[in-house]
């Protein structure tokens, strides 16, 4: 027996990283995985897995999702992982990377949040997941100004939903990694003028001295749409390995 058996699970981002792990995980403690994301090749690579399935989702058009709400009739977990992680400080940031970030990393969860909390609430359950980080309300970082700025917006908006709709039923919760080791992030070194030293740096900042897996992280994402989270709504859970010590 799993211990999602029976539940309906919602995740953006699941191609790869954190959100392929997460619905991986998922689908192995026995749920129903609806599995997004904007890539079809690598969504494809997830249909091997058995309780997959999949669909291609841009969480930036309120369209697609209002479209993807009308065809789900149950969910019982919404996860947002969808994200982008600009690198520079404030004076760095054009008005369209500051656009672009926000757009991605909090309207998203908006949108998704407002298409499918009123199938929740007819259900009186329901229980959303949102993707933060260490880097925002919880601690300066440098080079992470709308990056950070974006997920302390997370934070408020998970609070923000938890304590308006506690009595209904609804849970509301986020999960703040520190550095973890995704092809996103492999991606990101690779674009900084100095690969290696970029990755030097990653690890330097890390006071176990290596990166989180996304699997480990995917471990919390089952933590919280388990119901052995069932008395949680309103917080952040912190997996960073001590970075924020």
């Amino acid at each position: 027996m799993g211990r999602l058996d029976g539940k309906v699970i919602l995740l953006s981002a699941a191609a790869q990283g954190i959100g392929r792990a997460a619905a991986i995980a998922f689908a192995k403690e026995g749920a129903k995985v609806i599995a997004t994301d904007i890539s079809e090749p690598k969504l494809q690579e997830l249909e091997g897995y058995s309780g997959i399935e999949t669909r291609l989702l841009d969480v930036t058009s309120k369209k697609q999702i209002e479209n993807l709400a009308k065809e789900i009739e149950r969910i019982d977990v919404l996860c947002n992982v969808a994200g982008f992680v600009h690198h520079g400080t404030i004076l760095e940031c054009e008005e369209t990377d500051w656009n672009f970030t926000m757009n991605l990393n909090v309207r998203s969860m908006y949108l998704m949040i407002k298409a499918f909390l009123p199938k929740m609430l007819a259900q009186k359950s329901g229980n959303i997941i949102n993707m933060s980080s260490v880097a925002s309300s919880i601690k300066g970082v440098v080079n992470r100004c709308v990056y950070s700025t974006s997920k302390a917006a997370v934070i408020g908006l998970t609070k923000s939903v938890a304590a308006d709709f506690i009595e209904q039923g609804i849970r509301c919760n986020c999960i703040c990694p520190g550095t973890v080791d995704t092809p996103s992030l492999r991606e990101r070194i690779q674009a900084r003028p100095h690969p290696e030293q970029a990755l030097k740096d990653f690890l330097a900042r890390q006071k176990t001295g290596r990166m989180a897996t996304a699997e480990e992280v995917a471990h919390i994402f089952v933590y919280l749409a388990s119901d052995e989270s069932a008395y949680m709504t309103g917080n952040e859970l912190i997996i960073d390995g001590g970075w924020s010590l």
